[in-house]
């Protein structure tokens, strides 16, 4: 080994050395903050347990959205209907794990400002763009792409929001929708033709989660057509 070759592993050494309490630093410093959110969050959903009403998910729910964000390492997160928050509190949590962020769409004033709140109290704010916004025209001029949707928004229209956003779901990618059922008896609403138009597309691979009353379809974009 050359003298240049011996000085510069040496310098690298040292340079290492140097840095390792910077880095451990800063590993311990993201750890602390990750684990005071986690706090934070669950603290407000424990308090506001009894509290969701206005069309918002039951808490199980919750959980199904936020663990397929973890599972699949979702990023690019779309939410439509806000109603007050509750939904988009456990796809933001999961999204600051995974480094994401989620824009979410409500068309009621009232609840949109009350989400506001919510997501502020949550310390989650920074991981979502919340629009107050009618979806109907929103959702098609939104610019992709996306890897993670769920649609909460009029059941009527649920088969239009599919059509449009498709295009801008990656491969990999999981669209979701809530009160759908694999059941025929609870398609209602509009649930049904968004289901039997689903259930066509070769490119969607489709199952129920029915861990709750309200089910939630879960399809994954298989290939772009």
């Amino acid at each position: 080994m050359s003298n240049s070759v011996k000085s510069f592993a040496l310098l690298f050494s040292v340079c290492v050395l140097l840095l390792l309490p910077v880095i451990s630093s800063v590993l311990s410093s993201e750890a602390e903050e990750d684990q005071s959110l986690d706090e934070r969050v669950r603290s407000f959903l424990d308090s506001h347990r009894n509290s969701w009403r206005d069309m918002n998910v039951p808490e199980s729910d919750g959980k199904v959205l936020y663990d397929l964000i973890i599972k699949n390492n979702y990023k690019r997160a779309l939410e439509i209907g806000t109603s007050t928050g509750h939904s988009g509190i456990w796809i933001a949590w999961a999204l600051s794990k995974t480094g994401g962020t989620l824009i979410t769409v409500e068309i009621d004033e009232w609840r949109y400002n009350q989400a506001i709140t919510h997501f502020k109290e949550a310390g989650l704010s920074e991981y979502i763009d919340a629009r107050l916004a009618d979806a109907h025209e929103l959702v098609p001029e939104l610019k992709g792409t996306f890897d993670f949707v769920f649609c909460d928004a009029d059941k009527g229209w649920y088969k239009n929001y599919l059509i449009a956003v498709l295009p801008k779901l990656e491969v990999g990618g999981c669209f979701t929708a809530h009160n759908v059922s694999s059941r025929r008896g609870r398609r209602q609403y509009g649930i049904g033709e968004f289901v039997d138009y689903l259930e066509s597309l070769s490119n969607m691979e489709t199952t129920y989660d029915q861990s709750s009353w309200s089910g939630i379809s879960i399809s994954y974009k298989k290939s772009e057509k």
